[in-house]
């Protein structure tokens, strides 16, 4: 696998070796809370697409539980 990460370096200006992680980043600016709530909802389901788990509240890391659940997950999130 190195040398996959090296072809990917060596046609990548901002690398001089190795490449392993994606370059770019899509900003959005959370104006509203229309775009919040789109955003959290995208980044709660990233675990069920990835197929970690089946529902959102079910990943232990995800403040789902804490949002739109009754519930209360294993980090402390501040609302």
């Amino acid at each position: 696998m190195l040398w996959i990460f090296k072809k990917a370096g060596e046609n990548n200006e901002h690398n001089n070796n190795h490449k392993f992680w994606q370059q770019d980043n899509h900003s959005i600016e959370c104006s509203t809370e229309e775009i919040q709530r789109t955003r959290m909802d995208y980044l709660h389901k990233n675990t069920v697409r990835a197929g970690f788990v089946w529902r959102t509240e079910d990943y232990r890391c995800s403040s789902d539980v804490d949002f739109y659940f009754t519930g209360k997950g294993l980090l402390n999130i501040n609302k």
